[in-house]
C-alpha cells in the first residue's frame, strides 16, 4: 500500500484523529500521509508457513513463539510444543502476554513514517508532521554533532531499553556508533533492582554468591519468600512461576509468601500467605531474629565461622562498641530499642504470635530456601530491606549449601550469549540510573558525594541529546511524571529529544523526532532462553515478513547515521548486516560451549534448548572459608559492612535519611508510620499480568482479561463508600489519578495498589485517567543504592463524583 493509498477505515481514523486533536488542542495529530493505520496484507492462493521468533520484553523470559503466516498475515501465534509436554518436563510455552502478540504486532496504532514534531508545538502535545527517512537522519546527524562540539559528549544521553531487551541488539547500535565518535555519559544501576544488586554486591556477599533456583529445591523443605510474585511476572513455561508450581506439586515444598498482596503464587495450593505492612521487612526480619536468639535457635557457629559483624567479637577492626547486629536487635545499639516480636508486630501488622511461630518454623528447617522479589527493595528503605532478608538464612546457617537460596532473588543459569559489541566508551563519567532528569535539569550539581557519581567528582555538564529507544520511561515509568515532563517540555534543558518505538507512547509525543521501528519479530533476532529464568536455550529468530510501510530496524537505521558521520566502516566492520551479527555472535557461543548446532541448524530447527543440571553442591566458601573467600572487603559474609560505616561518614544525604552498616529497620520517606489525615492511605505498585511494564497496555484483548484497576481493602473501601468497580480518585503530593476500583480481601487494610505500566494520559486540568501509577510516587531515592524508592507512597483515595 502507497503512502496515499488509504482504505476508508484508515482515512476516518486519521481525519477523526486530526479533528479531535484540533478541537481539544491536545492528544495526537499529523499533517500529510497517515502515520499509523493498517496495511493490506498479500496473501491470497499462498501456502502458510511456520516462523520462529521469540517474546523480547523485560519480564526476564524471553518465550518461544511460532508464527502461522500466509503471505504478510499473521494468521496465529503458537508456542514451543516441541519435546514432552509432561508436567514437569521444559516447554518455553508463552504466557497470555506472548501469545497476543499477533494483535500487538498488528496493532492499527503502529508507526509507519518518521515524525518530526510541528513548529510551533510544544513538547507533550503531540502534535507531529511526516517527513522522509533523510530528513529524520540528518537531523539527528546534525543535532549530534552541534551538541558535542558545544557542550561535548558527556552531555549525550542513551536510555536503557526495557521494552526491547531480550535479543542481542537492544541499544547496543546506539552505543556501538556513539563510542566511534567520542563516547556518551552512561548511568549505573536499573529501575529493576538497584537497591538488591549494591546490598549483595559488594556489601553483603561481594557478587551473586549463593543463588540457587526453583528446581534446586528438595522434597517437602521450607520456601519462605518476600514478595516474590513469579506467578504474576514470570509466567512463561521456563520461567521461575513454573518452576516454582512443579516443586510445590512434585516435591512438596511448603511455601509461605510474605507480602502486602495475596499475589499469584499466595492463592497457589498449599501456599500460606502472611499480610504485612508495605515496606517494614526489615522490621520482621528484626522481630524473627530475636526470637530466634530466645528459642536457642540461632547458628552462632556459622555466624563466627563465616559472617562479620552479627555479634560484638566478630566486629570487623575500626568498628564502634555496640555496633553489632546482636546489640541492635537486644537494645543494646544505636537506637537503644529492643527488637521484640511484639516490637515487630506493632510496625509490620503481623500478629505477634504468628512472628514467634514463623521464627521457630525457620530456625528448624533443614534445608530453608529464602529468597525476595524486587518491590520490596524499590521501597525508600530498600537498601536495608534487601540486605536484612538476605540475614535471615545467614541467621540458621542456610545458606551456601543444597536446597538453600542467598536470600537474594532466586537464581538461574543460561547460555552465556553475547551482545552486539560497542566498543570503548571514553567517556568515565556515570549516573545513577534513576537520576536521569535531575541530569538533565542541573548535572554539575550532581556530585559523587551527594548522587553517587562514579568517575568524577560531578557530572562535567547537563544532559542536551536523549535517545529514548525502545522504552516508555521518560512519561511512563519514571517516578513523579509531572517532574519528568516538566522538565522535557523545557527545551532550554534538554535541547533534543529522538525516540524510536514502534508505538506513539506516551514519552513518544516529548521528542522532536520520532521513528518507526519494526519489532524483534519482523527482523533477524537471536535470544537465549529468558535472562531471569533457569534454562538453557537458544531462539533462532526470523523476519515474519518484509518490512511494511517505512518501519526500520536500528542496527541499519544507526548504520546510516554511522554513514552521515563518517565511521560506517568501523561501524559495520566492513559492512555487516544484522542476520551477519546474529552468525557471528552465535559462533562466537559455539567456541565457549559444546554440543551447539550450527547456526544455520539452528534456523531450521527454530530452538535449541537442553536440560539444566541442578545445583546440588557445597559452596566452595562454606567448604573452606580461609581458601575460597567472598569478593567482599572483609572476605566474608558481612552483616556489618565496613564500606557502609565509610559511605556513612562520607556521603551527604537528605534529611531523613541515613546510612547504617547493619540490616536494621529504617522506615524512610513516606513509609510506614507517616501516614496522615490528609493521606492516610499507603501506596505501591506491582507487576501484573496483563502487560509487562508499559508494553502490551495498549493490547486491547489481554487488558479486558486482567484489568488494570486500584486494589482496596473492603474495610478501607466501605469507609469511603467505595464498591468495586467504582471509579476512584487517588490523590498523592505529586498528582491524582482516576482509576477503577478493585475492592478485594487480597491486600492489607491501609494500604492500595497499583498495577505499573498504565499510560499516562492526563486531562488538561491534570488529572491522569491512565491508571500511570508514576503519576502519583516520588522521586525519592534509596540512600545507598541510588535507586528508585518509588514504592514509598502515602494518599488518599475518594470515589468520584461522590
Amino acid at each position: 500500500m502507497s503512502k496515499t493509498d488509504l482504505s476508508r477505515r484508515t482515512f476516518l481514523k486519521a481525519t477523526g484523529a486530526l479533528g479531535t486533536a484540533a478541537a481539544a488542542g491536545a492528544g495526537v495529530s499529523f499533517a500529510g500521509s497517515l502515520a499509523s493505520g493498517s496495511a493490506e496484507l498479500a496473501h491470497a492462493d499462498q501456502e502458510e508457513r511456520i516462523v520462529w521468533s521469540h517474546c523480547h520484553v523485560n519480564c526476564g523470559g524471553a518465550c518461544v513463539l511460532r508464527f502461522h503466516m500466509q503471505g504478510d498475515e499473521i494468521k496465529y501465534v503458537e508456542t514451543d510444543n516441541t519435546g514432552s509436554a509432561e508436567f514437569g518436563d521444559i516447554q518455553m510455552r508463552a504466557c497470555l502476554r506472548g501469545r497476543s502478540t499477533r494483535r500487538w504486532i498488528d496493532h492499527p496504532d503502529r508507526l509507519n513514517y518518521p515524525l518530526k514534531r510541528r513548529e510551533g508545538t510544544k513538547r507533550g502535545e503531540g502534535v507531529y508532521d511526516q517527513i522522509t527517512w533523510d530528513e529524520a537522519l540528518d537531523t539527528i546527524a546534525s543535532e549530534f554533532t552541534r551538541i558535542k562540539e558545544t557542550y561535548g559528549n558527556e552531555s549525550i544521553f542513551i536510555q536503557e531499553c526495557s521494552g526491547v531487551e531480550q535479543n542481542i541488539m537492544m541499544n547496543s547500535p546506539f552505543f556501538r556508533l556513539f563510542n566511534l565518535l567520542g563516547g556518551e555519559v552512561t548511568r549505573y544501576g536499573n529501575y529493576s533492582n538497584a537497591a538488591i544488586n549494591f546490598g549483595s554486591n559488594p556489601f553483603t556477599y561481594g557478587d551473586g554468591w549463593g543463588r540457587r533456583s526453583f528446581k534446586s529445591l528438595q522434597k517437602g523443605q521450607l520456601v519462605v519468600l518476600f514478595g516474590d510474585s513469579v506467578m504474576d511476572m514470570r509466567m512463561g513455561g521456563d520461567g521461575a512461576g513454573y518452576d516454582l508450581n512443579v516443586a510445590m506439586e512434585k516435591q512438596g515444598v511448603r511455601v509461605i509468601m510474605i507480602d502486602p498482596r495475596r499475589n499469584e503464587v499466595a492463592t497457589n495450593k498449599g501456599a500460606e500467605w502472611i499480610p504485612i505492612r508495605p515496606g517494614t521487612d526489615a522490621a520482621l526480619v528484626a522481630g524473627i531474629a530475636h526470637e530466634l536468639e530466645t528459642l536457642g535457635l540461632t547458628d552462632h557457629d556459622f555466624l563466627k565461622k563465616y559472617c562479620v559483624g552479627y555479634s560484638e567479637d566478630t566486629l570487623p577492626e575500626g568498628a564502634p562498641k555496640n555496633s553489632s547486629y546482636y546489640a541492635y536487635i537486644m537494645g543494646t545499639g544505636y537506637d537503644k530499642v529492643e527488637k521484640t516480636p511484639a516490637w515487630a508486630a506493632e510496625i509490620t501488622g503481623i500478629p505477634e504470635a504468628r512472628i514467634k511461630q514463623l521464627a521457630k518454623e525457620i530456625g528448624e528447617a533443614k534445608p530453608l530456601f529464602v529468597a525476595q522479589g524486587w518491590g520490596m527493595q524499590r521501597h525508600a528503605n530498600g537498601d536495608f530491606a534487601a540486605r536484612a532478608v538476605m540475614l535471615l538464612p545467614q541467621l540458621v546457617g542456610q545458606v551456601g549449601k543444597p536446597g538453600t537460596n542467598a536470600g537474594t532473588h532466586e537464581g538461574n543459569t543460561g547460555f552465556p550469549l553475547p551482545t552486539l559489541p560497542t566498543g570503548d566508551n571514553p567517556i568515565a563519567e556515570k549516573f545513577p540510573n534513576y537520576l536521569w532528569p535531575e541530569a538533565i535539569k542541573d548535572g554539575p550539581s550532581l556530585t559523587a558525594k551527594n548522587a553517587g557519581i562514579k568517575g568524577a567528582d560531578a557530572l562535567k555538564t547537563s544532559i542536551k541529546m536523549l535517545v529514548n529507544y525502545g522504552n516508555n520511561m521518560p512519561a511512563g515509568q519514571n517516578g513523579d511524571i509531572n517532574f519528568t515532563t516538566d522538565i522535557l517540555r523545557d527545551e532550554s534543558l534538554c535541547e533534543f529529544i529522538l525516540c524510536y518505538d514502534v508505538f506513539m507512547t506516551p514519552s513518544a509525543k516529548f521528542a522532536d523526532i520520532i521513528l518507526p521501528d519494526l519489532t524483534p519479530q519482523e527482523t533477524y533476532s537471536l535470544s537465549a532462553a529468558g535472562e531471569m529464568n533457569d534454562s538453557l536455550g537458544i531462539w533462532f529468530g526470523q523476519p515474519i515478513r518484509e518490512p511494511m510501510y517505512e518501519r526500520r530496524e536500528v542496527y541499519e537505521v544507526c548504520g546510516e547515521l554511522a554513514k552521515r558521520l563518517g565511521v560506517y566502516d568501523e561501524y559495520s566492520e566492513g559492512g555487516l548486516t544484522r542476520e551477519d551479527w546474529c552468525r557471528k555472535l552465535y559462533d562466537e557461543l559455539r567456541e565457549e560451549v559444546d554440543g551447539l548446532p550450527t547456526y544455520d541448524e539452528g534456523v531450521a530447527m527454530g530452538m535449541y534448548k537442553r536440560t539444566v543440571e541442578i545445583d546440588t553442591s557445597v559452596d566452595p566458601f562454606i567448604q573452606d572459608p580461609e581458601n575460597n573467600p567472598l569478593e567482599t572487603e572483609t572476605g566474608k559474609i558481612q552483616v556489618y559492612s565496613p564500606e557502609l560505616a565509610k559511605l556513612a561518614d562520607e556521603w551527604e544525604l537528605p534529611e531523613g535519611d541515613s546510612i547504617v552498616p547493619i540490616p536494621a529497620y529504617v522506615p524512610g520517606f513516606e513509609g510506614a508510620g507517616s501516614q496522615t489525615d490528609k493521606r492516610p492511605l499507603q501506596l505501591f505498585s506491582f507487576h501484573y499480568r496483563a502487560h509487562t511494564h508499559s508494553t502490551y497496555a495498549n493490547n486491547e484483548v489481554i487488558q479486558k482479561s486482567a484489568s488494570h484497576q486500584l486494589w482496596i481493602n473492603p474495610a478501607d473501601a466501605e469507609s469511603r463508600g467505595i464498591a468495586d468497580g467504582d471509579t476512584v480518585s487517588v490523590v498523592t503530593d505529586r498528582g491524582e489519578v482516576h482509576i477503577l476500583a478493585k475492592v478485594t480481601n487480597r491486600i492489607v487494610p491501609g494500604a492500595v495498589a497499583l498495577p505499573e505500566g498504565g499510560w499516562y494520559d492526563p486531562t488538561a486540568d491534570g488529572v491522569d485517567k491512565g491508571g500511570c501509577i508514576n503519576t502519583l510516587v516520588s522521586r525519592r531515592i534509596n540512600p545507598i543504592s541510588k535507586g528508585t524508592g518509588q514504592q514509598s507512597s502515602i494518599c488518599e483515595v475518594t470515589k468520584v463524583g461522590a
